[in-house]
């Protein structure tokens, strides 16, 4: 089952051409009132990726959310071929529902080149097989969800979550620093293509990022305490890496301030190798009950 849900994400990524620079592409319930922004994000970056010459490989990308995207409604990603440089290729990518734009992405490509290499060490914490998977905390605590909803609550996801104790998402809300770190995978192997490893990890690295500016004010995406959407995101890839093997998201929160959370996260390889790194800011407005 786990296999499937990887399958079905790969397919929502592999989006369909409807002409030159013009691609289509679908859209999953992952149980929020609208869609994903990774999936977005992901969907995106697959666009221009096929735009751009080979050898090239994407090595940012700078993303604003513009309006909620529609379950109902397919995806139209629209590519400008911005330039083509002699080491460089700019592309800006609109995704369009219902004849308005719902995001708006620049991305940059690079050749590879030599050059003097360093990175921040990994942090010393315990490792993806010393964690709990996010889906057995879910099935020790099925009973409390509404049996409709239980086989929803309970459904295989394409990337596996292992949280560090005491910083699950169904954790009960209290006053926490304000960083967090999480182990994920896809849950099967990827075929050997870069450009899918980068769109997973695209799509996964919009899980639980703005959730780390929540932590020192005792919110909640499970108590519903709060309101929250993607604003921005932007990502850098800085060195080669496999999706389907365990990578940490380490992630911390600078500030928070008028109603707006901001998060970064850096992705290491278990081996401790600094991959990507991203940076997030949402809205986040407290729900009084």
């Amino acid at each position: 089952m786990a296999k499937k849900a990887l399958n079905k994400l790969i397919k929502l990524l592999d989006l369909e051409t409807l002409e030159e620079n013009l691609f289509r592409g679908q859209s999953e319930n992952i149980g929020g009132p609208r869609v994903f922004g990774g999936q977005v994000i992901g969907q995106a970056l697959t666009a221009a990726v096929r735009t751009v010459p080979e050898k090239r490989f994407v090595h940012s990308l700078h993303a604003y959310f513009l309006r909620p995207g529609d379950m109902e409604y397919p995806i139209i990603y629209d590519v400008e071929r911005t330039r083509d440089g002699g080491s460089f290729t700019t592309r800006r990518v609109v995704a369009i529902q219902k004849g308005e734009p719902i995001f708006d992405m620049a991305l940059s490509f690079h050749k590879k080149e030599k050059g003097p290499s360093h990175q921040i060490d990994m942090e010393d914490i315990p490792g993806p097989n010393e964690c709990i998977s996010e889906i057995e905390i879910k099935k020790k605590m099925v009973d409390k969800v509404p049996e409709k909803y239980r086989d929803f609550f309970l459904r295989e996801k394409p990337i596996e979550i292992r949280n560090l104790p005491g910083e699950g998402m169904f954790e009960e809300p209290k006053k926490k620093p304000p960083h967090k770190h999480v182990w994920m995978k896809a849950v099967g192997k990827l075929p050997d293509d870069v450009v899918q490893h980068q769109a997973v990890l695209a799509y996964a690295s919009d899980m639980g990022l703005l959730s780390t500016s929540m932590n020192p004010h005792k919110l909640s995406f499970a108590k519903g305490n709060v309101m929250s959407a993607s604003l921005d995101h932007a990502m850098w890839f800085h060195r080669p890496f496999r999706a389907d093997e365990w990578m940490l998201y380490s992630t911390d929160s600078p500030s928070a301030s008028n109603a707006r959370g901001f998060n970064r996260g850096s992705v290491y390889t278990k081996d401790g190798i600094l991959v990507a790194s991203a940076v997030q800011e949402g809205l986040m407005r407290i729900v009084k009950s």
